[in-house]
C-alpha cells in the first residue's frame, strides 16, 4: 500500500481527484507538479506541504517560487524537475497524471527508480508500451492502472492464477456525446458540443477523445501492454450507463466484471492502496437506481478513430507513437477552431499514412515518430 506520493499533473481532473483520495487515506504528498497553473498549485502546496514542486513552465516556477517563499517547499521547473519528481526518495508512488507524450520521460525515470506507477497517463503505454512493461520488469516496478477501464480489468484478474485462463478483455465504452448520431450530424458539431460528456467529468483533451471514440483506441493498445494480449482478445463493447466498468472472461465462458458508479476517485484509490482497499472515498452505487444497463456494438463507420488505433496496433512498432502524436495535435486544433470534428481521424489517416513506422526500440525512435506525425498534422 501506498505510505507517500508525488503526483505528476496535480492541477489537472485526476491529479486533483488524487489528492482527494491522499487526504482521506492519510497518504503523504511530498512532490506536486502541474504545466503552469500557479494559482491551483500554490493552494495545493499551502494544504499539502509537499518538499518539491515543479512546473514546466519556467516563467511560472519562478512566480511559484516567490509566491512560495515563506514555505520549506522547494519549487523546480522543466522537464527535469518532473524527472526529479518521479524518482524522489521519500515518495514510494508516482501518479502520472499529465495529459500527452510529456509523461514518458518521467513515467521511465520513475520505473528505473523502483516506484509503484498509479498509471493516469494513456500516451505512456500507447507510444511506448513494450518498452515501458519491459522496463518495469527489468527493475521489479509495479504498474498499477488509473483508468477506470483499466483498473476494473485489473481487479477482475485478482483471481486469475494463470494468464492463459483468459479468453478475451471486454473493454467498456460510454460512447461519448454523440452515440447515435450520423456522419451529416458529426460534421457540424462544435468543440463545446464534444466537451458535454454524458457520465465523467475529465480534462479536454480526454473528453474529445471520448466523443471520437479515440479513448477506446488508446485503451485498446494500453491493454495489449498491459496484460501482453494481442488485439483481437481484446472486445470493445458501449455500455452507455458507465456502470459496468469493464470485465473479463474466462475460458470456461465466466465473465468477471467491476461495477462502480462512474466515479474516478474509486480506481485512483484502488492504484494506491492495492492489494489493500482504502476507506469508503467514491460515491456508492445503488443497484436500485441504476435502471437498465445497455450493451451495444461500437460504431466503427461513423466513430472511425477505433478502427484506425486497432490497425495501428496491428502494426506495431512506431505506428503507436504516430497515431498519438497526430491524434493530440489534431484534438487541440479542433479546440482552438481551425478544424472540424471528423478532420481528426482524416488527420490520424492522413499522417498514419504518410509517416513510415519502424522499430519502437528507443525512445529517439518513439519521438521522431511523434514529431512526425505532429507535423503532419500541422500541415494539413
Amino acid at each position: 500500500m501506498t505510505r507517500s506520493v508525488s503526483i505528476l499533473g496535480s492541477t489537472g481532473s485526476i491529479g486533483r481527484q488524487t489528492l482527494e483520495v491522499a487526504r482521506a487515506c492519510g497518504i503523504a504528498v511530498k512532490a506536486l507538479t502541474a504545466n503552469r497553473d500557479t494559482a491551483r498549485l500554490e493552494a495545493q502546496c499551502r494544504e499539502f506541504q509537499p518538499e518539491l514542486v515543479v512546473l514546466m513552465d519556467r516563467a511560472a516556477a519562478a512566480d511559484l517560487a516567490v509566491r512560495l517563499a515563506d514555505t520549506e517547499t522547494r519549487v523546480a521547473g522543466g522537464m527535469e524537475g518532473l524527472i526529479e519528481a518521479a524518482t524522489l526518495l521519500s515518495a514510494d508512488t508516482v501518479v502520472t497524471a499529465v495529459v500527452g507524450s510529456v509523461g514518458l520521460r518521467p513515467t521511465l525515470a520513475a520505473i528505473q527508480a523502483g516506484k509503484r506507477i498509479a498509471l493516469a497517463n494513456k500516451e505512456t503505454l500507447v507510444c511506448a508500451g513494450e518498452l515501458v512493461m519491459d522496463e518495469a520488469q527489468r527493475w521489479g516496478a509495479e504498474v498499477v492502472p488509473v483508468d477506470s477501464e483499466h483498473s476494473a480489468i485489473f481487479q477482475s484478474l485478482q483471481g486469475c492464477r494463470d494468464r492463459g485462463e483468459v479468453k478475451r478483455l471486454i473493454l467498456t465504452a460510454s460512447g461519448g456525446p454523440f452515440w447515435g448520431k450520423s456522419r451529416a450530424e458529426l460534421e457540424r458539431v462544435t468543440p463545446a458540443d464534444a466537451l458535454k460528456h454524458p457520465n465523467w467529468s475529465m480534462g479536454a483533451k480526454v473528453t474529445i477523445d471520448s466523443a471520437t471514440m479515440m479513448n477506446k483506441g488508446l485503451e485498446l493498445i494500453e491493454a495489449m501492454r498491459l496484460y501482453r494480449l494481442p488485439p483481437e482478445k481484446i472486445l470493445v463493447v458501449v455500455h452507455r450507463e458507465s456502470i459496468l466498468h469493464s470485465a473479463v472472461e474466462y475460458g470456461d465462458n465466466a465473465v468477471i466484471a467491476q461495477l462502480g458508479a462512474p466515479d474516478m476517485r474509486l480506481p485512483i484509490e484502488y492504484a494506491l492502496t492495492w492489494p489493500e482497499r482504502g476507506p469508503a472515498v467514491a460515491k456508492p452505487l445503488d443497484l436500485f437506481a441504476c435502471g437498465k444497463l445497455t450493451f451495444f456494438p461500437p460504431d466503427e463507420e461513423n466513430f472511425p478513430c477505433l478502427t484506425l488505433a486497432r490497425g495501428a496496433a496491428e502494426r506495431g512498432g512506431t505506428a503507436t507513437a504516430v497515431l498519438n502524436g497526430a491524434n493530440e495535435a489534431a484534438v487541440a486544433r479542433f479546440l482552438a477552431g481551425e478544424i472540424g470534428f471528423l478532420d481528426i481521424p482524416r488527420q490520424v489517416e492522413r499522417a498514419l499514412g504518410r509517416v513510415p513506422a519502424g522499430p519502437a526500440d528507443s525512445l529517439e525512435a518513439i519521438f521522431a515518430a511523434d514529431e512526425a506525425a505532429r507535423a503532419c498534422v500541422m500541415e494539413g
